[in-house]
Order: C-alpha cells, then structure tokens, then sequence
C-alpha cells in the first residue's frame, strides 16, 4: 500500500489542483456579469445569461461525465475535463475580437462543460487514491483549494478585467456614436489576455494530466446490472436533496452574481472595482464558515445545523431587500457565511443509505445545480421590473426550501458522515 501512495502522489497533487480551478472559473462569472453589463449594456435579466449557458453546460454534462468516469477511468474524464476548460478559455480571445455576446456565452458553455467532468471525477477520486485510512484527510485537503480558487477568480477579475470606469447611461448616450464605440470596445477587451492566460496554463495540466498515472478503473459501489439507474427515482429523501440542492445552488449563485450590481445600486458612486470588495468579503466569510460548520458540526447533528444556517441566510436575504444601503449590503455579504456548509450538507444528507445507487444519485444530484441558471435568471427578471433590492426575494425564498428540507430529514432522524460531501 506504501508504494500505491508513492505511485499516485502526482495524481493527489494535481487533483486538488482542479478544486482550486473550477472555483476560480466559477466566481470569475460573477466579475463577467459585471463587465457584460457594462461592455454589452445589458439589463440584469440578460447578464443572467452567463449563469444560464454555464450551467446548462453542468446540467448537460454531468451524466455523460459519470459514464466516460465509469467506463474509461479516471484519467480519461480528467483529461477530457481540462481540455474543454482550456478551450472554452481561449475562446475568449476570439469572441473579445469578434465583440459578440453569444460568443462569450458559448465560451462559458464549453467551460462548464470540462468542469462536470472535473468535478464529477475528483471528488469521488480522492477518497479511491492511495492509502483507504487517509481518504477522509485527502478529500479536505482537496476541498480546502476551492475556496482558494474562488478568492483567486475574484482578484483576477477585480485587478485584470474590471476598470474604475462607472459608466453612466446618460453620459454614454451623450457620447459621440465612435467615442462610445471606443469606451464599449475597451471593456470588451479587457476579459481577453486574463482567459488567454488561464486557458494557456489549464492546457499545461490536461498535458501533465495525460503524463501522470492514474488509477485505471473506478471501483464499483456494488453490482451494476443488479441497480437499474431508474431505481433513483424511487429514493424520496434523495430526490428531496435534489430538490434542495436546486433551490440552494440556485441562492448561492444569484447572490453572489448580482452583489456587485447590489452595491453599486445601493451605496451610488461606487465603482466595479470597489463594489467587488464585497463579493471578496462574502468569499473570505463563505470559506470561514465552512471551518467553523466543520467545527459546530461534531458538537450538532447537521439537519438542525442545516436549518439554523438556512433559517439565517433566510432571515439576513429578507433583511438585505428590507434595508437597502449600506445596512443591506452588510446583510447579503453576512449571508456567505451561512451558505458555507449547505451545498455539502444536502449533499451527505441526500447520499445517506443509497448503497449501490451512489454513484448514480450523486450525478443526479450534481444535474440539480442548473438551479444555478434558473433562479440567476429569475433575480435579474425581478430586477429589471421592481429593483435589485426586491430581487433578493428570490433567494429569500429558495432558503425557505432549504429549511423546508432540513426540517424534514431531523424528523426523519437522517445521520450522515461529511467526510466525503464534496465542495462546491
């Protein structure tokens, strides 16, 4: 066993390299939104379209991941993972030439695709590599570059894509018709050289990922052919996770893709780059809540954690639409904290007991995070008619799902290890 460590010491290392990267890719859509809007002159629902074409790219991807998993390994779902990653990066180059929204937005696609292969393989892979006793510690390990990689994607997008340029829809339409052309031009621009760079060096780890030895079969949860696929339907508790994993990747997304516009709408004067502060606070309190959660987590049992972080997140939702200003602001950015724990929560829960059925009502699971783009797109509808601050409302209400769910599995009494939740 000492020397199965020593062979796969290489893979452990650059799978914990992709947590870091698909966070990153993730929280540098929330910059997008804000640039697009600006580049593009988009309302709130039309920068929604970023969240809706990525992840639609999850949604579509997931299973078709799981199956390229299952039947060629590891390595092969990795390397297929990073290349689409690379690719839809270097797209940007491109569609910043060709100055066309669709373009980016279909970059985004190709992106989100790599990352259902990424995530649905690293997760279930760290705790299969290397020594069983130490699969547990691997798995943190790993999820502790995610949040790293989400800081990481906001900094990117704070010092490289956006400007201190607050454009004001007035002065642009004052603006000689080549003059505004220009200013537009620019922001366009600006997203380019930071996606040229990250696809450049996420195709130098598909290349190391090629190279590097892998497992070479992914080791079954109990007999196939004896567990139909459809047999997931038939698991109430985990379509409810389904359900709740909607709701709460949905929340998590749409509060994170319009806090940027939120401040901005909130505290007038204050530009993209400043706005942005605040999207890198509610990031630093999400990763501090996931220690703190891990920690109340061995003193609580996690459904009735689950429902005090979801009845929270609720209350301080209703309080960021309620107040407005500098006051709301500090509630929505609170609401990070909250979320820490939920996405894996719901996961663990949901996955409890599924025995052979585990690897299918993970992906089903995974497929529910189109949440994302649903509920993304409902807060920028809401926006646009009736204000930012109203559109807090949305999330309000999918946390209202959330606790609806934690609620019901203590009742059940459901216990679960979160050892092996993965991050998100």
């Amino acid at each position: 066993m000492r020397q199965a460590k020593q062979d796969f010491r290489a893979a452990i290392v650059l799978t914990t390299c992709l947590f870091f990267l698909w966070g990153m890719a993730n929280n540098l859509n929330d910059i997008l939104i804000a640039q697009f809007r600006k580049a593009f002159v988009l309302s709130d629902f039309e920068t929604s379209f970023v969240q809706q074409a990525f992840y639609l790219g999850y949604f579509l991807l997931a299973v078709p991941a799981a199956m390229v998993t299952r039947t060629r390994g590891y390595k092969a779902a990795i390397v297929t993972g990073l290349l689409l990653y690379a690719i839809g990066a270097l797209l940007f180059y491109p569609a910043a030439h060709f100055g066309e929204y669709r373009y980016f937005l279909a970059a985004l696609f190709v992106i989100a695709a790599g990352l259902a292969f990424l995530e649905t393989s690293a997760n279930p892979l760290m705790t299969e590599i290397g020594d069983p006793a130490g699969a547990a510690r691997r798995l943190n390990w790993a999820q502790a570059a995610n949040p790293v990689g989400t800081v990481t994607g906001v900094l990117i997008g704070k010092y490289f894509i956006l400007s201190e340029i607050a454009h004001d829809e007035r002065a642009l339409s004052a603006m000689a018709p080549a003059a505004r052309d220009a200013l537009l031009r620019q922001e366009v621009v600006a997203v380019q050289a930071p996606y040229l760079v990250i696809g450049l060096v996420v195709l130098g780890f598909a290349i190391a990922a090629a190279l590097i030895r892998f497992p070479g079969h992914v080791e079954d949860d109990g007999p196939r052919e004896s567990v139909p696929f459809s047999a997931i339907f038939r698991q109430p508790r985990l379509l409810k996770a389904a359900g709740a994993q909607f709701f709460y990747v949905g929340a998590q997304v749409g509060l994170w893709s319009y806090t940027i516009r939120y401040a901005q709408a909130n505290l007038p004067g204050t530009s993209e780059r400043t706005a942005a502060d605040w999207l890198f606070a509610s990031l630093v309190l999400f990763g501090l809540g996931r220690f703190v959660g891990a920690w109340l987590m061995g003193r609580v049992a996690p459904a009735l954690l689950l429902a005090v972080f979801a009845g929270i997140s609720l209350l301080l939702a209703v309080a960021a639409t309620m107040l407005g200003g500098q006051a709301g602001l500090i509630a929505l950015t609170a609401a990070s904290f909250f979320m820490s724990i939920q996405f894996p929560t719901i996961f663990a829960l949901g996955m409890a007991g599924l025995g052979p059925l585990a690897r299918a009502g993970a992906s089903l699971i995974v497929m529910a995070i189109i949440g994302g783009a649903v509920l993304t797109a409902a807060m920028g509808a809401v926006s646009d008619r009736a204000g930012i601050n109203v559109a807090m409302l949305v999330p309000a209400a999918a946390f209202v799902a959330v606790l609806a769910f934690a609620l019901s599995m203590r009742r059940a009494g459901v216990a679960v290890d979160l050892t092996a939740a993965p991050a998100h």
